[in-house]
Parts: structure tokens; sequence; C-alpha cells
């Protein structure tokens, strides 16, 4: 009888861990020049690739319920809407030219497009490819970067948020009332009512830094950190939008995201070939971990033991175990690894973890 009960918590105790590491959910990594790696989170190993039917995919979110991956692809100016469970492309929705960012809310995708991009990124500020960009402009006004905004369940873009030229980042408020969004081409962070469309407030970063990247609030949702990529600085925001102060950061500041605790802040640094971590309450840098090259955005794991970084020109997923800040290894991912999320979903430069 001892020896039946024995085997029966063994039976049950194997099944929970099968449970377990079956529950560990996945990975979706886009790769510019490529589509998207499918990444099993129990065993860290590609499981196979989306074809997303279109050529430069780039920004992506998951849908609450993991039903659906959502992916901006860049050539074809359209957000491809893939079915998790089949990873076959069910829809694609026209956006806009250029369409880069993305996040999902409900049943809303919230899209950046660039209707007046021509291709690459802005000139390196006071450099003479930038002072001719500047001299173009004021004899041809540039057309500002849009949200667009689509219904997920009736499949098309029903409106657009105006933002600055060449929009970056995009973030939500706490309370879900705000759009903020980081505009590259001309050195701001804009607030907007996410109902109305209204332009409620306008951040000048040249004074602090060029060229905003990243944003992100913290859990608790009365700060927010901007990066800068040409200052190589992080801005400390308060919930009123008020600069608080700059944070010194490596070469070329990308993504950033927090840990869902908000006790740290993770930036990843391009050129210096870093992602660095921050205490979140005092900016005291904590650590310094190596990763790959052109490492623009990263996750964490659902479970936030481990932290996993698209490095772009390395080709690879590199991984970091988030309670050591020790890079574990790396997963082969080719193409141009551009950005990663996960389901269920995390926090990273790219999505939040759901409450």
């Amino acid at each position: 009888m001892n020896f039946k009960k024995t085997m029966l918590a063994i039976s049950l105790s194997a099944l929970f861990i099968g449970n377990a590491l079956a529950d560990a959910g996945k990975a979706y990594v886009t790769s510019q020049d490529g589509g998207v790696t499918v990444v099993d989170l129990a065993s860290m190993t590609p499981t196979g690739t989306i074809d997303v039917k279109a050529e430069g995919p780039r920004g992506l979110g998951v849908t609450d319920d993991g039903k659906f991956l959502i992916v901006a692809t860049r050539e074809n100016g359209s957000v491809s809407v893939i079915d998790t469970a089949t990873n076959e492309v069910v829809k694609q929705i026209a956006v806009g030219k250029n369409p880069e960012f993305v996040r999902v809310k409900g049943n809303l995708a919230f899209v950046s497009y660039e209707p007046s991009a021509k291709g690459g990124p802005p000139p390196v500020p006071g450099s003479d490819a930038a002072k001719a960009a500047e001299a173009e402009e004021d004899d041809d006004d540039k057309e500002p970067a849009r949200i667009g905004i689509i219904d997920l369940v009736k499949g098309k873009k029903v409106r657009e948020i105006v933002g600055g030229p060449e929009t970056e980042g995009i973030e939500f408020s706490k309370d879900g009332k705000l759009l903020i969004i980081t505009n590259e081409a001309d050195n701001t962070i804009t607030v907007h009512n996410i109902k109305t469309g209204k332009l409620i407030k306008k951040i000048e970063t040249h004074n602090y830094g060029d060229r905003p990247r990243g944003i992100k609030v913290s859990p608790d949702g009365k700060t927010y950190i901007a990066t800068l990529e040409y200052g190589n600085k992080f801005m400390v925001l308060n919930k009123n939008f008020k600069v608080l102060r700059t944070v010194d950061t490596g070469v070329t500041p990308y993504g950033v995201a927090y840990d869902a605790a908000g006790k740290y802040i993770y930036v990843a640094t391009n050129k210096s070939k870093m992602l660095e971590v921050y205490d979140a309450k005092t900016y005291a840098k904590v650590k310094e971990i190596p990763s790959g090259n052109r490492c623009w955005h990263f996750s964490f794991t659902p479970d936030d033991k481990q932290i996993m970084l698209a490095c772009g020109k390395s080709d690879a997923l590199v991984l970091i175990d988030a309670e050591k800040l020790e890079p574990i290894k790396e997963v082969k991912i080719e193409k141009m690894p551009w950005g990663v999320v996960t389901y269920p979903r995390a926090m990273g430069s790219l999505d939040t973890k759901l409450k």
C-alpha cells in the first residue's frame, strides 16, 4: 500500500512538473530580414518560423488571451494578424507607411507609422547630414508620424493619433487614459488623450539629450523613464511628466523596462553592448551585463527568471539570469532579430505583464 502511495505521489509530481514545463510559454522574435521565430520557453529552443507574408517585420504584440500575434510589416505598410494556434497569418490590416512599433491593449492595437519616412535613421545632430536634412525640411515641412489604432475585432484601422516626426516608442499611463510617445526626429515626448487623440503635453528633450527612444512607466504608475539615444542618458519624469533628472548610461541606450516589482530599471545600450541595471529608487547603476551586437529590445520570461535580448547583428537571442544578472547562453536567431515578446505576457521593452 505504501509502495502504491509512493508511486502515485511520484506520478502526480511528474505530471505537475510536466504541466509546469508545458505552461512555461513561448517567446516570439521578429527578424527584420526574415519572419517570426517561435521559441519554447521550457527548453529555450526555437520550434519554428512564422512566415508573416511581407518583408521587414519589426514591432510585435500579443493579445491578452494569447490567441493572436500582431506584427508590423514595414514593406507593405500593414500589420499581420497571426493565429498562435496554427502560426498562420489570418489577416493583414493596412496601417500606413513604414509601421514599426506595436502595443496591444484589450481589443486595440496601437501601431506607429511614418507617412514622410524616407528610410534609414535620423542623422547625428550637428553632422553635415543633419544640416542638409534641416535645410530640406525648411523647404518641405515634414509630415508627423501617426499612431494607427486598429480594432482587432473589426479587423481594420478605426482612427489615428498624430504624433511628432519619426515616432519611436509607445507607452500607456497606469490608468490607461493617456498615450505617451517618443518622437526621435524632433526630440520630443508627447502625451495624448487616448480617446480623443488630443495633445496634452509636449516635453522637449534636446537640453537633456537627442533622439528619445524607449519609454516605460513604472509598475506603480508614478514614474516614466525615457532613453535618449544621442544623449547617452535616460530621463526620469514624474506622473505629471515633469522632468526630475537624467541618469548617465552607456553609449546609445535604446530599449528600457522595469522589472515586475519595480525594483530595477533595465537599459539596452547598443554600442556599449551591455544590458545595464539601475536601482529604480536611487538610480545608481547596479550591474553591466555583456550582451551581443545591436541589442535593441528585450523581454523577461513570464516567470521573471530570465531576460532575453534580441541582438540583431549577433543573430542571437541572448539569455540572462535575472537573479544573478549574468549571461547564460545564446540562442541562434537568424536574419537580424529586432524585437521579442512572450505569452504569457511579461515585462520588457515592447510589452508589460498583465495583472
